[in-house]
């Protein structure tokens, strides 16, 4: 049987194409095995990234030396270091208000921190970072504490842990606060929310379910927060869980500032607790 011309080359053409794709495959199969993360394959199958290793400091730099509170600022009869971390108390006979503790030794934009929480009888606390210090207008000491310092109140974003003393407060941890500003919560647990400038923040997106998110939440026990930070986007995760997002797109925010980092007791009777606090800064 006779082929005609179009058909000869057609086949032609299959048949390059087959050893064209095999020389491919060969090439990948080769790449695979020097630079699989170039290619994002392994012996043809995607890779699922490898889950972060909270333990894992390389690169970062300690904020607390596990001894004592060198670099760090805070009222005092509040502050001590026990057992290896970091503590704060507040009781009826001592009532520290709402104070922090803030470290002087850096300041950072963008940067990855992670540090381990802990908050027991009551009350609540909180990381700040890209924060200031000093009194903002309007702002009062809580009944019955002394008067306000400013080198120890905090202006800023906060990623919230609460005891769940009632209702509200179980849904505050996970949340992007802004700590003594007209702000207030930013992103509530569970929220991805933008926020331009002269207009009220837009929520964009589900992370899940509020109350649901609550169960990754470990009263009483140690926590694994993790914070990171670049330009205007704020990610906060408690316990490996996404819980809040903020993608600030106004260049004037106090949110999108290079800033200090800080701890925070509020509410009587609280303690608070914090270990292993390691940053790594980009700028």
């Amino acid at each position: 049987m006779k082929t005609s011309r179009p058909v000869a080359l057609l086949a032609i053409l299959l048949c390059s194409a087959s050893l064209f794709a095999q020389k491919q495959t060969k090439t990948r199969a080769e790449l695979l095995k020097v630079k699989p993360d170039i290619a994002g394959l392994r012996d043809g199958v995607f890779l699922q990234p490898n889950p972060m290793d909270f333990a894992n400091h390389k690169g970062y730099i300690s904020l607390f030396n596990g001894k004592n509170l060198k670099g760090w600022d805070g009222m005092p009869g509040v502050w001590s270091v026990q057992n290896g971390a970091i503590v704060g108390i507040s009781t009826k006979k001592h009532n520290a208000g709402n104070t922090f503790l803030v470290y002087h030794g850096i300041k950072a934009k963008d940067f990855d921190l992670k540090l381990e929480i802990k908050v027991q009888w009551g009350g609540g606390s909180g990381i700040q970072y890209r924060s200031s210090t000093g009194i903002p207008p309007g702002r009062k000491a809580v009944k019955g504490t002394k008067p306000l310092n400013p080198r120890w109140v905090m202006i800023g974003p906060q990623a919230d842990f609460w005891y769940p003393v009632d209702a509200l407060a179980s849904q505050f941890s996970g949340q992007l606060y802004s700590q003594n500003t007209h702000r207030g919560i930013i992103a509530w647990r569970g929220q991805v929310v933008q926020s331009k400038h002269g207009k009220l923040p837009r929520l964009v997106g589900i992370i899940g379910n509020r109350a649901k998110l609550g169960a990754y939440v470990k009263t009483g026990q140690w926590n694994q927060y993790e914070i990171i930070a670049r330009g205007g986007v704020i990610i906060q995760i408690l316990n490996g869980q996404l819980m809040s997002v903020l993608v600030d797109d106004d260049p004037h925010s106090s949110n999108n500032v290079s800033g200090l980092f800080g701890l925070q007791i509020e509410g009587t009777p609280c303690k608070v607790s914090f270990r292993d606090i390691w940053l790594r800064k980009y700028n």
